[in-house]
């Protein structure tokens, strides 16, 4: 057990919100000490962001992640190092319903933490190797056994019982085709998101590429050359299939679509004209636009 007297200060080792960041830094800060992981398991009102968010703590102070706007992570971080001194989980309320007055989230909510002191990593190293695979996974905590375990990819995060299951997934893929200047600044911009960017060739076979965390974007001004990718977009589980064009445009690729075999329901998940505003006029608006579209489709798709 660590000495209290000697608690290190908090110090923000790494600025990032990626699970798979988070957790990595837990794998190997534990090399080194013991590690506590705090994850948020209940919102009171308000909250900047979700059940499941996380913050790895390491016993020299060092930590990252966050469990809200960044308001109440060094908090956070000094009841884990007590709890890693004291070498027992605990649950810690802040905002409102929480017993530290003095500090106040910004949207006026609460929020729980648990707090768990790491015994071992290979439930951590399981996350990352799933999601590396581009699979989902999940944890399940155990407060009254301080325990973590693995359990199968649950829909969302949740208690059920007295446990708190969180679910991991894979970061957004984005598959594009398309020659012009429009794909050129949607690959950047998408590139600066992190996320996974694929750039397809015209005819070029995507479905192998596909999954459900996946999001297709045609961007191409003939109709023809994006056949390939759209039926192969629409025969997978993408969760977005955008495709550039006017709503003329759009009826001529509809008609082509019906006369290959595919119904309303098939053809209604593509989104055309793409993007989540319009109509633009120059690439870096259209790319903000699809960009934008595709983070509030994942939302819904994944929460």
């Amino acid at each position: 057990m660590l000495n209290s007297t000697l608690l290190s200060t908090p110090v923000r080792a790494l600025v990032t919100d990626d699970p798979a960041e988070i957790l990595q830094f837990a794998i190997n800060s534990y090399q080194r000490g013991p590690v506590a992981l705090a994850t948020l398991v209940e919102i009171r009102g308000g909250a900047a962001r979700a059940l499941g968010s996380c913050v790895a703590v390491a016993s020299d102070g060092h930590f990252c992640g966050y469990v809200s706007g960044g308001c109440v992570e060094a908090a956070v971080a000094h009841e884990a190092l007590q709890a890693i001194d004291e070498g027992s989980d605990r649950m810690v309320k802040f905002g409102d319903g929480s017993p530290f007055f003095d500090i106040v989230l910004p949207c006026g909510g609460g929020i729980t933490v648990a707090i768990h002191v790491l015994r071992e990593v290979e439930v951590l190293e399981h996350i990352i190797g799933q999601l590396g695979k581009r699979k989902p996974a999940s944890i399940r905590y155990w407060p009254a056994r301080q325990l973590v375990e693995v359990v199968e990819p649950m829909a969302k995060a949740h208690w059920i019982d007295g446990q708190f299951s969180t679910v991991y997934h894979p970061p957004t893929g984005v598959l594009i085709s398309g020659q012009g200047v429009e794909a050129e600044r949607l690959e950047q911009l998408a590139r600066a998101a992190d996320f996974a960017v694929v750039r397809l060739g015209v005819g070029e076979s995507c479905e192998r590429l596909i999954d459900p965390f996946t999001a297709v974007v045609m961007l191409h001004h003939d109709l023809e050359a994006e056949h390939t990718m759209i039926d192969e977009a629409l025969h997978s589980r993408a969760f977005y299939i955008g495709a550039l064009g006017s709503i003329r445009t759009h009826r001529k690729r509809v008609e082509g679509l019906r006369a290959r075999g595919w119904n309303k329901e098939d053809i209604g998940r593509i989104k055309a004209p793409i993007g989540l505003f319009g109509p633009t006029r120059d690439s870096t608006s259209l790319a903000l636009s699809v960009l934008s579209d595709i983070a509030a489709s994942r939302l819904v798709a994944f929460g």
